[in-house]
């Protein structure tokens, strides 16, 4: 397994106010998997995906990456697991405004030692003819697709995307997909999704729901269907 989640456990808040998040999540992801999590607010699933970050620790139990534990690592380690590792796509954009779009996805490739090449990653982004556009000068779905590129450009083994269709409209959305879904073709990225949208699920190879911090379900989806066929 590529990604080992063992026992994981996480709490907010001091005793009486105490509120456990996530009570004990075992699940592991396979090398070059789409895994969704799903869940309403308060499942336990952005925390999840928070701790497989490296954004935030768990209060026991642990995450492996390829057989590295992150509980073990010191901050300068984490640090290095974070940059070696993984790139993150959020619901918002956050771009930087006075660059432009290459400039914006090369940010990126600082962040790597083996980054993708910038040109060819433009076209599979469907961007090379806006790579001199500035981030107000593009849609929503252009904007997301430069955040996209700034995770990817680093070739990170992970690719955490949490809730990356949330601020866009229904076609928007399904291209937004489409993209993630052409990128792990192309590039073998393991990409983990956190979404509220049961739709997505459909085009996962591993699908976890989430409910009152714990797994209900968690199965290999055997009718993969296209992003571009999504419907909701």
């Amino acid at each position: 397994m590529f990604i080992e989640i063992s026992n994981l456990r996480k709490s907010y808040g001091f005793k009486e106010n105490r509120t456990e998040v996530l009570k004990g999540i075992n699940a592991s992801v396979e090398k070059g998997e789409i895994c969704v999590l799903l869940g309403p607010s308060g499942s336990g699933k952005s925390t999840l995906l928070n701790i497989i970050g490296g954004i935030d620790q768990a209060d026991s139990g642990y995450i492996a990456i390829n057989g590295e534990k992150t509980v073990e690592m010191n901050e300068k380690r984490l640090t290095r697991y974070r940059r070696k590792h993984l790139g993150y796509i959020f619901q918002m954009y956050n771009l930087i405004p006075n660059l432009n779009v290459k400039e914006n996805i090369e940010v990126g490739a600082y962040l790597s030692d083996n980054p993708l090449e910038i040109n060819d990653l433009l076209n599979v982004l469907g961007l090379y003819e806006h790579r001199h556009k500035l981030p107000n000068q593009l849609s929503g779905g252009q904007q997301q697709r430069t955040a996209i590129g700034r995770a990817i450009i680093k070739n990170p083994d992970i690719l955490i995307c949490d809730e990356p269709t949330g601020a866009l409209d229904y076609n928007t959305s399904k291209d937004i997909l489409k993209l993630i879904e052409d990128v792990n073709k192309r590039y073998g990225n393991t990409v983990i999704i956190v979404t509220h949208n049961d739709a997505i699920k459909n085009m996962a190879d591993r699908v976890i729901k989430l409910r009152d911090g714990q797994i209900r379900k968690n199965y290999v989806n055997t009718e993969k269907i296209a992003a571009q066929d999504l419907e909701w």
